[in-house]
């Protein structure tokens, strides 16, 4: 038997994706991966079959940087980043009038290609990151079966009044004017409705007996796996058939130097920005200077930081582009991040309480519902000072007892059932019912 990945070419969202789909391989099932050509050597690493399958204009092999981009978005990822400068609502603003290019990328094509895919690899199980809607358009369009995987905050599927792109939730360090969130709702409804025209143009050109949908943001497969710790959910969101996975934290291979810094049995704060975000050197700057000031040690990953933008660092502390960062997690004694949904599962996992600096799509929300825990510490990137961050740091470095004996609760019951197994246990037993 089969299990067919489909991914974007984008390393943080394939991660996670291969991850689960280890446990199908134990259980003896081929496993094949569709993604793009950029991340094909995670695929081979992880000893599954590679079909190339370029879902959108861009890749991310994990650290990306403009210059590395194709002609046109290499000028859309420095747009970005400078919203990042700007501040939450011009970058939130900036990636709602992207998505209609971003998302929706070519979808006739890309939906004809993953239909010949399918009847390629002919699998018995789907399972589709939810952010390659071109994928799911496909799929959908030829009455395919799939789940989908929500690689993020549970928002990324909006339910009720929810808008995608518009956080339902704020950290206490943000406080939008009102006029500005309704312009930005404003916007996102109008993206929505137009990408929703989008998608239903594609989908009569697929499938033209098909009825059109109402909203293509809410369209979802069935079921919805949440790549999220259920205990950090609102529990009174409406959700569609779904199960929570908790994390899928990936095996790493052994790094001998990172072993030995480890083992020095010293504490240390672990800083990553994630592929995208790590070019904001400024912030990070400030990051290394409240670490410092607090003499903990510190393990930063740089992605696309410059280095020089940091100043003099310790040299005892461990600093590279890249680090293993499930092996630094598993004995950190708090971590700064800007709240990616790798950063936070895999945190979660090994009980590690978080400074969180959110740039972006659901990391308000997520951010937000870390504070409401008690797990985390949210401030805001562009404003945090120095001082501010040292005292997160502290703050989550001395949580009370009570706090810590729910996060050690919550990370127990993550690693004795792992995200894998849950997957496993959710699609392969309804595959098995409807197998020719």
């Amino acid at each position: 038997m089969t299990l067919l990945v489909i991914s974007p070419d984008y390393a943080s969202h394939l991660l996670p994706l291969v991850t689960i789909a280890t446990a199908w391989r134990q259980a003896g099932e081929r496993v094949v991966v569709a993604t793009g050509p950029a991340t094909a050597g995670i695929v081979e690493s992880f000893g599954f079959e590679h079909v190339e399958l370029s879902l959108g204009k861009g890749s991310n092999p994990g650290v990306i940087r403009a210059e590395e981009q194709p002609k046109g978005e290499d000028d859309a990822l420095r747009g970005f980043f400078d919203a990042t400068r700007d501040g939450m609502l011009e970058t939130l603003g900036f990636q709602a009038r992207a998505r209609l290019s971003d998302f929706m990328w070519e979808p006739v094509r890309i939906g004809r290609a993953v239909q010949a895919v399918v009847a390629e690899v002919a699998p018995r199980e789907i399972i589709v990151d939810h952010l390659a809607f071109s994928a799911r358009l496909g799929l959908s369009a030829a009455g395919i079966r799939h789940a989908d995987v929500v690689v993020g905050h549970p928002s990324a599927l909006p339910v009720g009044d929810e808008v995608y792109g518009f956080p339902p939730a704020w950290p206490a360090a943000f406080s939008p004017e009102p006029a500005a969130l309704a312009d930005l709702r404003a916007l996102c409804e109008r993206v929505s409705v137009a990408f929703t025209a989008q998608w239903n143009a594609a989908l009569q050109e697929l499938a033209p007996q098909s009825s059109p949908v109402a909203s293509a943001f809410t369209e979802h497969g069935d079921p919805v796996l949440y790549n999220y710790p259920e205990q950090l959910a609102d529990p009174n969101r409406a959700l569609p058939p779904h199960v929570f996975i908790g994390s899928a934290v990936r095996e790493e291979p052994d790094d001998a130097q990172v072993s030995e810094w480890i083992d020095r049995d010293e504490p240390y704060v672990y800083v990553s920005f994630g592929s995208f975000l790590s070019v904001r050197s400024d912030v990070l700057a400030r990051v290394c200077a409240a670490i410092d000031g607090t003499g903990i040690r510190a393990a930063i990953a740089l992605g696309s930081a410059n280095r020089d933008d940091l100043g003099p660092l310790p040299e005892h502390w461990l600093v590279r582009e890249f680090l293993p960062q499930v092996a630094l997690l598993r004995h950190a004694a708090a971590a700064v991040s800007h709240g990616g949904n790798n950063s936070v599962t895999e945190a979660m996992t090994f009980a590690v309480p978080l400074v969180v600096l959110p740039f972006s799509t659901d990391q308000f929300v997520g951010a937000a519902a870390l504070e409401a825990a008690g797990f985390g510490v949210a401030l805001a990137p562009n404003e945090a000072t120095v001082d501010q961050l040292a005292a997160a740091l502290r703050s989550v470095l001395e949580l009370p007892a009570p706090v810590r004996d729910r996060l050690e609760f919550l990370a127990r019951g993550l690693r004795q059932s792992p995200g894998s197994e849950r997957a496993f246990s959710a699609i392969a037993p309804v595959s098995e019912l409807i197998a020719p």
